[in-house]
């Protein structure tokens, strides 16, 4: 993965030229098709419930102050505008049509990174370079103990998560203040993220996990149009993250449970089709998957917009640099003295996304994407709608709730 990262996040918010993007999305007509692509910046109570049998997830709130924000339009997620707020540049600002983002506050992002891996993922996928599968020294075979109880099995998988982040020396956050759900206000004077390691993102299955954040129009109810590109790169990331511990051992232990086919090309194409295949949500068909709801995030269109599922750290730094994500502050645990601090890697926080509020959203924390890949499918085929765990340090509910045959929302809450 020669010459991975040299950025990935253009805090200047500067719009690359458009002249990269690909070709079958410029044949979509706008209104259908505003999304991002590689070449430009990726992006910058109780908890979700997301019961699907109902109509909403959680109780919508309106912005300190009264006011409802704008409801936010494709267009405007496409021109990559960090914040809802706009007013005139004196200069004419020719790369913002004539606009500057005012920001709420400041971020404390200070370093800038792009991404030059686009042309060597847009090559066939046999041709493409993955990680080499190597001897990870421990036994990924599962043991009788953990196949009898799920808490232990999911706990295996958080020792054998050898891509997961150590606080302070990969990435730093600040907490800020704590809050309850319905208290109003911003109680973090900045970001929640104070800086990542740029190398973070040389990890192939990092690098594979950002380039799908971009295949997906955020608005619930639009019907999706999954270019080949497009799927290639789901492929390519399944591909990538089957070569690691935790998703062998999933493999293995579903094999034994008699869920997985035994052919690992076959475990890897229904991996594929239980995160990606479209399904309908909001009312309309082919509109949503549970890739885009659980790690990339969906805007409800109803009286008032409302934010669902986005409960993956990654996609939470890219936004909130980009400067389309604002921390308010942490949740209250409901133990007294578990106050979060900067080594907390099982965070319950609130914030808004491109200024609509999700009031109470939990997210861990420096894992990596084929650890929350593993943990959730395993939820998914042997688990119930909660799931009491022990993940490392962490007393931990999974809660994970079925849409049909798919995965319709997954996502960790503090015990």
């Amino acid at each position: 993965m020669d010459g991975l990262v040299k950025n990935l996040v253009d805090l200047a918010l500067g719009h690359p030229e458009r002249g990269d993007d690909r070709d079958e999305r410029d044949s979509q007509p706008r209104d259908e098709r505003s999304r991002s692509t590689w070449s430009q910046v990726v992006s910058g109570g109780s908890e979700d419930h997301d019961r699907f049998s109902s109509n909403s997830d959680y109780d919508t709130r309106r912005r300190p102050g009264g006011e409802q924000e704008e409801r936010y339009g494709r267009n405007e997620w496409e021109s990559g505008e960090s914040r809802p707020t706009m007013r005139p540049q004196k200069d004419g600002g020719a790369n913002n049509d004539g606009w500057e983002t005012v920001h709420k506050k400041p971020s404390k992002q200070h370093h800038k990174v792009h991404m030059d891996q686009r042309n060597s993922y847009k090559r066939p996928l046999r041709e493409q370079e993955y990680s080499s599968d190597v001897d990870y020294g421990v036994n990924l075979e599962p043991t009788d103990e953990e196949l009898a109880d799920l808490s232990k099995a999911l706990n295996k998988l958080w020792e054998l998560d050898l891509n997961r982040l150590v606080p302070g020396k990969d990435y730093e956050i600040d907490c800020g203040e704590g809050k309850k759900v319905y208290q109003k206000g911003d109680m973090a004077e900045g970001s929640l993220f104070s800086w990542l390691s740029e190398d973070i993102f040389s990890r192939p299955t990092f690098s594979r996990f950002c380039s799908l954040l971009d295949n997906y129009n955020p608005h619930e109810g639009y019907k999706e149009v999954v270019t080949a590109e497009e799927r290639q790169e789901q492929e390519a990331f399944i591909e990538e993250i089957s070569r690691t511990a935790p998703i062998k051992y999933l493999y293995k232990y579903l094999l034994t449970k008699g869920i997985a086919p035994e052919s690992y090309q076959d475990f890897k194409r229904m991996m594929t089709s239980l995160w990606f295949d479209l399904y309908g949500r909001g009312g309309t068909s082919s509109s949503s998957s549970a890739f885009e709801h659980v790690f990339v995030g969906e805007i409800k269109q109803r009286r008032e917009q409302e934010v669902s599922g986005f409960h993956n750290w990654i996609q939470f730094y890219l936004e909130e640099a980009k400067g389309r994500v604002d921390y308010q502050g942490y949740v209250f645990p409901r133990r007294r003295g578990d106050m979060p601090d900067s080594e907390t890697q099982l965070l319950t926080i609130q914030f808004e996304w491109n200024g609509v509020l999700k009031s109470v959203s939990s997210t861990l924390i420096g894992v990596s994407p084929e650890f929350e890949i593993a943990i959730y499918t395993l939820c998914f085929y042997l688990g119930g709608e909660d799931n009491h765990v022990e993940l490392g340090p962490y007393l931990v509910n999974i809660k994970c709730y079925r849409l049909g045959n798919k995965i319709g929302s997954a996502f960790p809450v503090a015990d």
